[in-house]
């Protein structure tokens, strides 16, 4: 072969990127993979140069979250590339696509005991829907398209592709390029299972909806909307599902997955049959919302449901969500009343919201944090809620108008993942204000990921909700052994250290002061650091609360 006749593999492996239209690759460069990382110069493919790969992944599973297609991040061998696993195992169980790519040791020894040598392949496999190595340069076109496809196709997750140093350096035929890209169709459900469906519901005596992530996934807001509005049916959400059914909806029931038996658990409590609308185990425990086993399920989604005992569908309807919730709202021919239980539900989440928006003490209630928040962002903006309590208040609590306004992890229920995440967000969606709402424990697992939001000039509001402790296991402590232990540590100066960045940091010292202090901070055309002291025994109160309430409403 001659010189005229050959390419760099790197240069390859970057058109295939380009040709899958990828804008963006968050990661760390390595020795072994130099020439990939100086292939990305003469591409417009952004490269994300992050502080941690940790961040990397999570940066990119927000925004295959957000966009539908699958982020990218990468990462050199061995530390680096174990440094991804937390985000790739995270969008996978959120169901989210991702593609991980990471130098390996070259071929020449990755059969012996060598220099940063692990098996990567078996270490992804758990956690990926596909993992693999790359043999040789020439199999650099197919793996990539076989990798995006794997993981934007339902149910989607992440992929891992390892290329070894000396495939990454190697020549290739010119002429060899990108495969051609093919988008997988979901197909119409089965007009008999819309059949059986309607059935079941020409039966029912309160069928209640639940729609969870997979309903956002395949854009079906519109159409749940009209499925709940020409039946007449209550509609809660999942945590993940939160949006896609407007919250301000008179059919709205709010988010399901709290911990303890909240107001929505009561529609379910009365419910006879479950419409289980984009719903996926990982959630939430099944056993929540049908303790007994004995209320029908009918599962709408673009793939079957997994096996679970309190989970047993009725009718499986598998295709499109959009185009199966229209065909079994034409095949349904009675209506249903979405009063009494529903308004008594939305009465007692409105009033608990209002409560929080006139209490004043400081450190803040927990609900004045959500109400202020709400009040600060716009329907459209992204506010992403990191694990811990932070999670629970804003879940339950924080109303949501639009999919994917209100993201949190849901399936792993990682922490760390709100900071780079929000400059994924960001870049996904420019023109809306993101902020990350995070616990001072969360915060300082990824707040290294600041720098790289100043250096790559992405505007964000970091909100840290501090109380010097990893607030929601010392809530489960509490709750389940009376007292708790081993979760207090301090933080530094939350502000000094925001500054240091070269971002903006602001303190709110009293209650009166979070509103506009949230307000400036959102309009800063840079990167903003707020930091509130949060009273969490709020949280006893609140599930000590619940624990008294009686059904039916």
């Amino acid at each position: 072969m001659s010189a005229q006749a050959e390419a760099d593999a790197a240069r390859l492996l970057v058109r295939t990127l380009e040709a899958e239209g990828v804008e963006y690759v968050f990661g760390i460069p390595g020795e072994e993979n130099i020439h990939f990382i100086d292939a990305l110069r003469d591409s417009p493919i952004r490269y994300v140069l992050v502080r941690h790969e940790q961040g990397a992944a999570f940066m990119a599973e927000i925004y295959g979250r957000l966009t539908g297609r699958a982020g990218v991040a990468s990462a050199t061998l061995g530390p680096g590339a174990i440094n991804l696993q937390l985000g790739v195992a995270d969008a996978t169980t959120n169901s989210t696509p991702l593609v991980a790519i990471s130098a390996q040791v070259g071929l020449d020894r990755i059969y012996k005991e060598s220099h940063q040598i692990v098996d990567l392949v078996s270490l992804f496999r758990p956690i990926t829907k596909w993992a693999e190595l790359a043999p040789t340069a020439q199999a650099l076109p197919e793996m990539v398209r076989k990798a995006f496809k794997t993981a934007q196709t339902e149910r989607p997750g992440a992929v891992y592709l390892a290329i070894p140093e000396d495939v990454e350096a190697a020549k290739v035929p010119s002429d060899l390029g990108p495969l051609p890209v093919n988008v997988v169709r979901p197909q119409d459900a089965s007009p008999a299972q819309i059949a059986r469906a309607a059935d079941v519901l020409a039966m029912a005596r309160r069928p209640i909806v639940l729609a969870g992530h997979g309903a956002t996934r395949y854009r079906a807001s519109q159409a749940l909307v009209h499925f709940a509005e020409t039946l007449g049916l209550p509609v809660a959400t999942t945590f993940n599902g939160k949006g896609v059914f407007p919250d301000d909806h008179p059919n709205a029931l709010g988010a399901f997955g709290f911990m303890r038996h909240d107001y929505v658990n009561h529609g379910f409590d009365e419910a006879d049959v479950i419409i289980a609308v984009g719903y996926e185990l990982q959630e939430f425990d099944p056993v929540k919302i049908n303790p007994n086993g004995d209320k029908k399920i009918i599962h709408i989604h673009g793939f079957p449901a997994e096996v679970d005992d309190h989970y047993a569908v009725e009718v499986g309807i598998q295709g499109d969500i959009s185009r199966s919730l229209r065909a079994l709202a034409d095949a349904v021919h009675r209506r249903f009343d979405v009063n009494g239980t529903g308004r008594k539900i939305r009465e007692l989440l409105h009033a608990e919201l209002e409560q929080g928006r006139a209490e004043d003490g400081f450190p803040l209630s927990p609900r004045r944090v959500v109400a202020d928040i709400r009040a600060a962002m716009g329907r459209h903006d992204i506010v992403l809620a990191d694990t811990g309590a932070v999670k629970m208040w804003m879940a339950r609590l924080y109303p949501t108008y639009e999919p994917n306004t209100l993201l949190v992890s849901n399936g792993l229920s990682s922490m760390g993942f709100s900071v780079p995440g929000a400059i994924a967000a960001k870049l996904a969606h420019p023109d809306r204000r993101v902020l990350a709402a995070t616990g001072d424990g969360a915060f300082l697992m990824n707040s290294q990921e600041l720098e790289t939001a100043v250096r790559e000039n992405v505007p964000i509001t970091v909100l840290i909700w501090e109380d010097e402790a990893y607030g929601l296991i010392e809530w489960k402590m509490d709750l389940e052994l009376g007292a708790s232990s081993h979760i207090r540590f301090r933080n530094p100066d939350f502000v000094a250290y925001a500054e240091s960045f070269g971002a903006r940091g602001y303190r709110v010292g009293s209650a009166d002061e979070l509103l506009p202090t949230l307000r400036k901070a959102l309009s800063d055309d840079g990167v903003s650091v707020v930091t509130v002291p949060v009273d969490y025994s709020h949280n006893l109160q609140l599930t000590d609360k619940l624990g008294d309430l009686t059904g039916p409403f």
